[in-house]
């Protein structure tokens, strides 16, 4: 017992030692792909912090906000990097990153909280009421997304004040969403809380923590932001795969910690509700803000989307819809989802 808490302190608070090598590197310009090994693997403790200090938070309100607060502070590591690529330069990796947390939610997320909660579990029921909204939601993320690439792709144009009326009206949608799951409508997503589940942390240190740790992970996201374009030069990366795959993994870190969690404990409509609100976020709210962010920054980002990115993400949500609609899971169809997004992940390599 006494080895097993060494090393779930080891993993992932041991890691915590790259913090400050990254940021000793970072400043004194050494070789850039030590730099953003070295960055990742210290985003890596400060996510972790992140999930813990939300999770703290979030015991003490609903389970409807506790996980609307996961997905919230699980995408502001990416929101950071978002606004420091774009000043950088990088709106296509930017692009490809908000491509690639949705497809990593709503397949690789949701994906290894059914296989782990599987592993337990013989199958797991979810809310299916909840997870009908959020398949629609996702739906209208995809004809937001799809109409200003399909648009740009024929007319050749860059679709900027298209995407600027679409990104008003998809984040109005999601404000709207807000008050249906929040208020109106909230007895419909209210999922079993895990009576197990104990507050460890008071709310003042939870709070002092989160805030520590987004003031830590801006720091850690401009080195590692730096240090992209040397990595794409001299590993021969694309901009789309290090976004849609590298940036997405490490900027979810926080939602899969908490999603897996609840798989295992057999409150699978909670992972849901984490994954597809954390996807939700990203297409309905995060990338309309960085519309009209990215023109404050120096660069103009608009909604016109690669068509394998606009394609991943119509496969990514065609195939949550489809599992989703029973409100029944099991492990096979969480290898499923994974596989689906391996798949997606391999082609991005190659492109």
């Amino acid at each position: 017992m006494k080895n097993t808490g060494i090393r779930s302190w080891l993993f992932p608070y041991g890691f915590l030692v790259f913090v400050p090598i990254s940021l000793v590197l970072g400043f004194t310009h050494a070789n850039p792909i030590a730099v953003f090994v070295i960055t990742i693997l210290a985003i890596i403790p400060i996510t972790h912090i992140m999930a813990k200090s939300t999770q703290e938070l979030s015991m003490r309100t609903s389970t409807v906000v506790g996980s609307i607060m996961n997905a919230t502070f699980g995408n502001a590591i990416e929101f950071l990097i978002a606004i420091l690529a774009i000043r950088a330069g990088l709106v296509e990796m930017v692009k490809a990153s908000l491509i690639g947390s949705v497809v990593l939610n709503i397949l690789f997320l949701i994906g290894l909280s059914m296989i782990f909660g599987g592993t337990k579990h013989h199958e797991q029921t979810f809310n299916k009421e909840s997870a009908g909204v959020s398949s629609t939601m996702l739906l209208i993320a995809v004809a937001g997304l799809a109409l200003p690439t399909i648009y740009s792709a024929f007319t050749g144009k860059p679709a900027v004040i298209m995407s600027q009326a679409v990104a008003i009206t998809l984040a109005l949608t999601y404000v709207l969403s807000l008050v249906f799951v929040l208020f109106t409508h909230r007895h419909l997503f209210e999922a079993k809380r895990d009576v197990t589940e104990q507050v460890i942390w008071g709310w003042r240190k939870s709070l002092l923590l989160l805030l520590i740790s987004i003031i830590v992970a801006g720091f850690e996201a401009n080195i590692l932001v730096n240090a992209v374009e040397p990595v794409l030069m001299n590993t021969g990366l694309s901009e789309l795969f290090i976004g849609l795959v590298i940036i997405a993994i490490l900027t979810n870190i926080p939602e899969h910690v908490a999603a897996i969690r609840y798989g295992l404990r057999d409150n699978i409509t909670l992972s849901l509700e984490i994954g597809m609100n954390s996807a939700i976020q990203i297409a309905l709210f995060v990338a309309p803000i960085l519309v009209f962010v990215s023109p404050l920054v120096g660069t103009t980002m608009s909604l016109a989307f690669a068509p394998f990115q606009l394609a991943a993400l119509i496969l990514a949500v065609m195939i949550i819809n489809y599992v989703g609609s029973d409100g029944i899971c099991n492990w096979l169809e969480g290898v499923q989802l994974v596989a689906v997004y391996v798949i997606i992940a391999i082609a991005f390599f190659f492109i």
